[in-house]
């Protein structure tokens, strides 16, 4: 029965605990409504230099990349095969991830892998428990440009570990993915406002990457 008693007492200094927290720190989330969108970002031409850049494509698996999950991902293959035919031409470092259970034969023909291309296997941030990192150091890369799917997880978390870890990064915006325009947008405003990350990456497309 004592315990029963302490509850007036209880919900008493609740009430005034809560009444101590800040009226702007209440109406944070119904804030959101009146956020306007931001202007999009400038997309720029690189000129990147072959013989120090990789392409990380990241994820373009059957499991991932699919009309029943990811349909916007569809959409992006052709620009996908076209950054990595011209990559390839160029002789540009190639490497494959793959994650969400796949393996990389799931590859979707358009960006299969060839024989020698290195394959790492992660979660969204393919520099975790992998060797990517070495990877790339010992071939003399400095650049990286990220390619894949999705755009709010390897996309976002691979490309900004790079840019944390010293390496140049550069994200073909058309060549990204995630569940809806609003994730595709969020993920490019990181790009160009995040601490770090922002000052290292470039926003482009392919068209507008040079070799």
């Amino acid at each position: 029965m004592r315990r029963f008693r302490q509850l007036p007492l209880f919900a008493a200094c609740l009430t005034v605990l809560m009444s101590s927290v800040p009226v702007s720190a209440q109406i944070t989330i119904k804030d959101w409504s009146s956020v306007q969108t931001p202007p999009a970002p400038e997309l720029k031409s690189v000129t990147i230099d072959p013989k120090t850049t990789a392409l990380l494509v990241l994820d373009l698996l059957k499991q991932t990349c699919n009309e029943a999950n990811r349909p916007r991902c569809l959409l992006t293959l052709p620009a996908n095969k076209q950054l990595l035919t011209e990559a390839r031409a160029h002789n540009v470092f190639v490497i494959y991830s793959i994650g969400g259970g796949g393996a990389i034969g799931d590859a979707l023909p358009e960006v299969a892998p060839l024989g020698k291309e290195p394959v790492v296997s992660s979660g969204p941030n393919k520099f975790l428990n992998t060797d990517l990192e070495k990877i790339l150091k010992d071939n003399g890369i400095k650049t990286v440009i990220v390619a894949g799917t999705s755009a709010n997880g390897s996309v976002l978390h691979t490309a900004s570990e790079a840019a944390f870890r010293g390496f140049k990064v550069v994200v073909p915006v058309d060549t990204m993915s995630g569940v809806n325009p609003f994730v595709d947008q969020y993920v490019a405003y990181h790009f160009t406002s995040a601490p770090r990350v922002s000052t290292e990456s470039t926003l482009t497309t392919v068209g507008m990457i040079k070799y």
